[in-house]
């Protein structure tokens, strides 16, 4: 069992400085689907070729993700990030000024980079720095990149009334990293860093992979469910475009509250029961929109249900494998390339499904998908849990 510190004021300010970043994450992670258009228009590109944003900054995730993880574990984790905020500020401030497709592809895979080690590292450092009692901070983290991802489109619409253009929307983006990046770079690293045992000690192979499959179902359901709900409910006449667009934001202002509700969830409840109890959420919320496919208001229903429902799984992963698991930045890191992996495939998937089915075959992916989810975890918690070093007593 690991032994933890009472949490210092230093944890505090630490925690604070993360969910910053995370705002910072969501904010950037946001604002490509509202400013497709505008940057179309930038590159005189066509939607097809404009899309490929989608694919370039996702690479440069899963790259993030994968040599980001290996980088915490053997530099200082405060300082990598701070370099990473320096990388997102030049990426927002390139994006709105490509005039080609090219540079606007390279920006957005630098972006995407700079997404998956930040990831990563938020992620990683909040559990070093509360380790057993980290789970309601991992909900406050993944609440602030709800909270950024909902600000995104909200700043969004006074920046084009006011200039015609998004150039100042990743500006801001830009302007905002800097004061974080200085913060991080001054700040002391969290004590409990990867210790010579976990260092020494066999990769634990088998539950990475199985937590990776996890990840993948888990974050493609997300996001498929998310990126497709708006043409679902126009395709069935369920919504007009901008009744539509409003259900978009149901789902992700539940989700953002889901998150906000799991803070204080996580505080009191074990990570396998509220995993269970989101997981039974789900299904119960993909079948009323399955049995009452012709209602709106079924829809409507089911979008909030899953937005609740959906919200907490992320966090509680992390958590439950921190309880079985040492947790390094590598092995964060390749949970989060199986995030990656999910957000690019499951989409797609649901996309391919859609044209050749029908959009009520998009039901039946998630449907599918939650359960595959299911009997993965149960595979989970069946492994044998990996034995965690104690950490080596050191003298300040």
């Amino acid at each position: 069992m690991n032994t933890q510190t009472k949490p210092s004021s230093l944890s505090y300010i630490a925690t604070t400085v993360y969910y910053l970043s995370f705002i910072i994450l969501g904010l950037t992670t946001a604002a490509s689907g509202p400013s497709l258009l505008k940057l179309a228009e930038h590159t005189s590109s066509g939607l097809d070729q404009i899309s490929l944003i989608f694919v370039f900054s996702s690479l440069g995730y899963l790259i993030g993700s994968f040599f980001g993880g290996r980088a915490y574990d053997r530099l200082s984790g405060h300082k990598l990030m701070a370099l990473t905020m320096l990388i997102v500020a030049i990426a927002s401030a390139l994006i709105p000024i490509s005039r080609s497709l090219e540079i606007l592809l390279f920006a957005m895979f630098l972006s995407g980079l700079a997404s998956g080690i930040l990831d990563v590292g938020c992620n990683t450092l909040i559990l070093w720095t509360h380790g057993e009692k980290a789970g309601p901070f991992l909900n406050g983290l993944h609440f602030f990149f709800g909270i950024g991802s909902l600000t995104a489109p909200l700043l969004l619409a006074p920046i084009l009334l006011r200039t015609g253009n998004i150039h100042w929307l990743y500006w801001i983006f830009a302007i905002v990293c800097i004061p974080v990046m200085i913060w991080l770079w001054f700040l002391p690293e969290p004590k409990h860093r990867a210790t010579e045992e976990s260092k020494s000690s066999s990769f634990p192979i088998f539950p990475v992979a199985v937590m990776m499959v996890l990840f993948v179902l888990y974050v493609g359901l997300e996001l498929g469910f998310g990126n497709w709900i708006y043409t679902y409910a126009l395709s069935l006449e369920l919504g007009t475009e901008i009744t539509s667009a409003y259900l978009t934001s149901a789902f992700w202002g539940s989700f953002t509250f889901g998150r906000l509700l799991g803070i204080w969830i996580s505080s009191r409840l074990r990570s396998q029961t509220i995993l269970f109890m989101d997981v039974i959420g789900c299904t119960i919320s993909i079948i009323i929109i399955m049995l009452w496919k012709e209602s709106s208001l079924a829809l409507w229903v089911g979008t909030i249900g899953l937005g609740i429902s959906m919200a907490s799984i992320f966090p509680t992963f992390i958590m439950l494998a921190g309880e079985r698991m040492k947790i390094t930045g590598t092995i964060t890191g390749w949970f989060l390339v199986g995030s990656g992996a999910g957000s690019m495939l499951l989409p797609w998937l649901i996309g391919q499904v859609f044209a050749r089915t029908g959009p009520e075959a998009m039901t039946t992916v998630l449907l599918v998908g939650t359960v595959g989810l299911f009997l993965v975890l149960l595979l989970f918690l069946n492994t044998r849990p990996v034995p965690i070093p104690e950490p080596t007593p050191t003298t300040d």
